[in-house]
């Protein structure tokens, strides 16, 4: 079972939260010995810290999800690693909750739908990696709970793939990705227009 840290809340009136999922070091191309090193993660994690600066200015509630295989043969995101540390471009602030999750669905095995529920939470702001997998699932699984979900396309990376000796590149796993969800499940957007929509919530 995850770790959670709940901060104090205050308000009855419904919020908006940052969830920052997995900008972790190993997916980092400029981190040493990155494990997992995903295309444009830099770029992606420069615009989700002005998504979190916003929030930390409006002192609006930010979620760090991290992700940790417990097993010492973890392909990448090893427990007590170096890349398993959470990027110093989006580094929590002491009084900030962080999520520990070991499942694609930031949901599963966690307190996070508790921890939202408890800071009267009903809309999402959502960055991350990967596109196709854990903001893929978290997306999904927020929505199906009944969260109002904005997904910042340009604050999000991903890797190429490949299935059946087709390589599939990045940046086309990524807009697969996001033409599904936004057709169904969110508000995708870039980041300084999301930042608009955050100015009028």
């Amino acid at each position: 079972m995850s770790q959670v840290a709940v901060r104090s809340h205050t308000s009855d009136m419904p919020q908006t939260a940052l969830i920052l999922v997995d900008f972790q070091n190993d997916y980092f191309p400029s981190f040493p010995g990155a494990k997992l090193p995903l295309v444009g993660t830099e770029a992606a994690a420069d615009n989700g810290a002005q998504l979190l600066d916003a929030f930390r200015s409006q002192g609006l509630p930010v979620v760090h999800v991290h992700h940790e295989f417990p097993s010492e043969q973890a392909p990448f995101f090893a427990a007590g690693s170096d890349g398993v540390s959470i990027h110093t471009s989006v580094q929590p602030k002491p009084e900030e909750v962080r999520v520990l999750k070991h499942k694609v669905n930031s949901f599963v095995g966690t307190n996070l739908d508790h921890l939202l529920k408890e800071l009267n939470v009903s809309r999402l702001f959502i960055a991350g990696a990967m596109s196709h997998m854990c903001i893929d699932g978290i997306v999904r699984a927020a929505t199906d709970l009944g969260y109002e979900c904005f997904l910042a396309h340009d604050a999000c990376a991903t890797r190429d793939l490949e299935f059946n000796e087709v390589t599939v590149p990045a940046a086309q796993v990524h807009a697969a990705y996001m033409a599904a969800l936004s057709s169904s499940y969110c508000l995708v957007d870039t980041t300084k227009a999301l930042l608009g929509h955050l100015e009028v919530a």
